[in-house]
């Protein structure tokens, strides 16, 4: 039957024309954005997990810049040690000398006054962005290696980077004014005890070992590299001073210490005000508590009793001790430097990968959208067409009336 108010064949035409251009305005956006899945509407769920990688990306960015600084700090350690390595090889030659009868041993001590000068300047100098590997400043340093996901969530790895102490400063205990009270009596529940009275040398923060006005061999505040042992019950915690430290940090310091030595957070708090440091324990059982300072334990400390002018056999034996500890020291920044290369080569294959997965998920495959292109142009021309004869369908009812 065939109807001037309705042409089923033009509107045929026309969705099929509608389709068409729908389809080619998908194809003409998927050429120009290079994506096929542009946004949610597109495929919520690919793109919702193109997302997740893509954050997951910058993420990978930010722990390559991380192990970057971490590289470059333990190559400047790295470097102070094996330097070292080698002023003391040339010390331990002096004291060779030392060991005939005929030689003049005062000038040989004073070259080795003058090399183990350079020692600590060596040692002083090596740090990189304030952080110092060998001064006896830090125990440890952890380094941003991972971003590790699972079905449970997001977490961060670390590696972990053992601080080497070369410094010359000998071990000793610390009172009076870097380190007060050092014994507090049995506590109860809610019960604070003040366990030491303490002051930073220079000022509201500690400073570094080598600045001017804090000398550890004289100075009566604490200073970088001075070590804190708090005792609670039988765990005791340990924590070196770093340049910049001020009460915060200390307390900080010393709470992360217990902690990581498996004292719960919540039996005890620990603050750090006006030079008084204060720990209360909140748990029913009274608990003894102990603080102890000690200043500098460096590993070549000893160099400051070498005196071949007196006993070159005992200087002869104590160097060895000396450039061993050294040589132990570069050869544990090299193979945590070495590590850190390996991690870091590691993180940029996996963000090249995570990149590759993410294109294969949401970029356009030109080729194909090229070849979709060209045939959905002809399938338009086409529909084109065939809604033009659908609408002149009518003009043939005329020729029934004439």
């Amino acid at each position: 039957m065939s109807s001037i108010l309705t042409n089923n064949s033009a509107m045929v035409a026309l969705q099929t024309m509608k389709g068409i251009n729908a389809s080619l305005n998908k194809t003409q956006a998927d050429i120009s954005t290079g994506k096929t899945i542009a946004s949610a509407k597109d495929n919520a769920a690919v793109w919702a997990i193109s997302k997740v990688m893509e954050s997951d990306v910058e993420g990978f960015k930010g722990i390559s810049d991380s192990l970057s600084v971490g590289n470059a700090t333990l190559t400047v350690a790295r470097n102070a040690s094996e330097s070292v390595t080698k002023l003391l090889t040339e010390m331990k030659g002096k004291i060779v000398s030392a060991q005939a009868e005929n030689v003049d041993r005062s000038k040989l001590q004073t070259d080795i006054v003058a090399l183990r000068g350079q020692i600590e300047s060596v040692v002083g100098a090596a740090q990189f962005n304030g952080l110092n590997l060998v001064n006896g400043s830090q125990t440890s340093v952890n380094v941003l290696s991972s971003l590790d996901r699972s079905a449970t969530g997001v977490s961060a790895s670390n590696i972990t980077v053992q601080a080497q102490n070369l410094s010359t400063t000998a071990g000793r205990a610390l009172s009076g004014g870097a380190l007060g009270t050092l014994s507090g009596a049995s506590v109860a529940n809610g019960t604070p005890v003040t366990l030491g009275t303490f002051t930073f040398q220079g000022g509201a923060a500690a400073l570094a070992a080598n600045a001017p006005t804090a000398n550890p061999a004289t100075a009566t505040g604490l200073v970088a590299g001075d070590a804190i042992e708090l005792t609670v019950g039988s765990t005791t915690g340990r924590y070196v001073v770093q340049e910049g430290d001020t009460n915060v940090e200390l307390a900080a310091g010393l709470g992360a210490a217990l902690t990581q030595r498996g004292l719960s957070g919540n039996d005890f708090s620990l603050a750090a005000s006006a030079g008084v440091l204060t720990l209360t324990n909140n748990t029913n059982n009274p608990t003894a508590v102990s603080v102890a300072g000690s200043r500098g334990d460096g590993g070549l400390a000893g160099l400051n009793a070498i005196d071949v002018t007196d006993d070159p056999q005992a200087a002869l034996a104590s160097i060895e001790g000396m450039l061993q500890t050294s040589i132990d020291a570069a050869a544990n920044f090299g193979s945590a430097q070495k590590r850190i290369e390996i991690q870091s080569e590691f993180v940029g294959k996996l963000t090249d990968s995570l990149r590759t997965g993410i294109g294969a998920m949401v970029d356009t495959d030109m080729e194909e959208a090229s070849a979709r292109l060209q045939a959905l142009q002809v399938q338009q021309q086409l529909a084109t067409q065939a809604l033009s004869i659908a609408n002149q369908q009518p003009q043939g009812l005329l020729s029934l009336f004439r």
